[in-house]
């Protein structure tokens, strides 16, 4: 890869005014994320979309929810992420008896020296898998909630940052139910995205079953520091009026549409403002269109929706509801850059 092009303030310009990204800067970014998506490939085979959507969300400093059947790969996606930004992954296993502590830490009392210890707990690390998260108790599910906002958790009155970049990848199986607890609104609102990897296509299931014997070994494509690099990159992508209006109009068509009960949040717009900032960035614009929004909206804002128990029963999905919004509200007619 070329070096990393670094994002100066421009003498001339107001220190109050925000940078905007360059062309050179965008493509340079495009071509990061392309070389990630490659690596990844090898540990995660023929869901290219899912791998971007992910490493969008880790540009976009957001967290991943996979609702998906065990065996699909999420463990693999997670690892591969870790490995191939040389960063640090743990797994952690979500059980009815899991406890807070066993997730963010704990503090203990040593002895020989007189004085309280952190122990750090599995949170503590650059890509976090939090394996069937909807089994644990809601007590324990909302340890997580700190971290996911503030990247940091307090244990007995003291904060522990949990360093960066940081992305929480949960899976839930949306098959069996029983024994599970279900994810309460506050912290669905958490995840920038909501996906699935899904099962692989025939060419994929083949080349899988070809290198069964094979373990495929992910190479180390970027730093750590290039991705916080991405992530300053994606800041500085030009959102223009219109599309924050056309987010905006969005955003209040799913609370007035009539099969929901609640609809997206402010955390939801600002969600699908960073995420096209992103995807931009990995399109190689330094400008976000309408055609960016509208590709991330469901995965963005389908999750944040509550809908009305008789929609739910008449089998009205909140996919269904973001597509048909995305139908009726009219496409501003730009290209990003006015």
């Amino acid at each position: 890869m070329t070096p990393e092009p670094k994002l100066t303030a421009d003498r001339t310009r107001s220190r109050h005014t925000r940078d905007v990204i360059t062309d050179e800067r965008a493509r340079w970014a495009s071509d990061a994320v392309r070389t990630a998506a490659d690596a990844m490939e090898h540990a995660i085979q023929g869901k290219r979309r899912v791998i971007e959507l992910v490493l969008a969300t880790a540009i976009a400093g957001g967290h991943v929810l996979l609702e998906d059947v065990p065996g699909t790969g999420k463990t693999a996606l997670a690892r591969a992420l870790a490995k191939t930004m040389h960063g640090t992954s743990s797994r952690i296993q979500f059980t009815p008896d899991l406890l807070p502590g066993d997730v963010t830490g704990i503090t203990v009392y040593d002895q020989k020296q007189g004085v309280f210890e952190f122990h750090a707990g599995p949170v503590f690390a650059n890509v976090v898998l939090a394996d069937e998260i909807n089994r644990a108790s809601p007590k324990t599910q909302s340890a997580l909630l700190e971290v996911m906002e503030e990247h940091q958790v307090t244990v007995d009155g003291r904060s522990h940052a949990v360093g960066e970049p940081f992305l929480v990848i949960a899976t839930q199986n949306p098959v069996e139910q029983a024994g599970t607890y279900r994810l309460p609104e506050a912290q669905l609102d958490r995840f920038m995205i909501k996906t699935s990897i899904g099962y692989p296509d025939d060419a994929a299931m083949m080349r899988i079953l070809q290198q069964i014997s094979v373990t495929p070994e992910v190479p180390t494509v970027m730093s750590a520091g290039t991705l916080t690099q991405l992530q300053q990159f994606a800041r500085a992508v030009h959102v223009s009026p219109l599309i924050a209006e056309y987010v905006s109009r969005l955003i209040e068509a799913s609370r007035r549409a009539g099969e929901v009960r609640l609809g997206a949040s402010v955390r939801g717009a600002l969600a699908l403002v960073r995420m096209a900032a992103a995807w931009a960035l990995v399109a190689g614009r330094p400008y976000v269109t309408p055609d960016d929004v509208r590709e991330l909206a469901i995965p963005v804002l389908a999750h944040r929706l509550v809908l009305e128990p008789e929609a739910e029963f008449d089998g009205v999905t909140a996919e269904a509801v973001i597509g048909q919004i995305l139908i009726d509200t009219p496409i501003p007619q730009e290209n990003g850059t006015a």
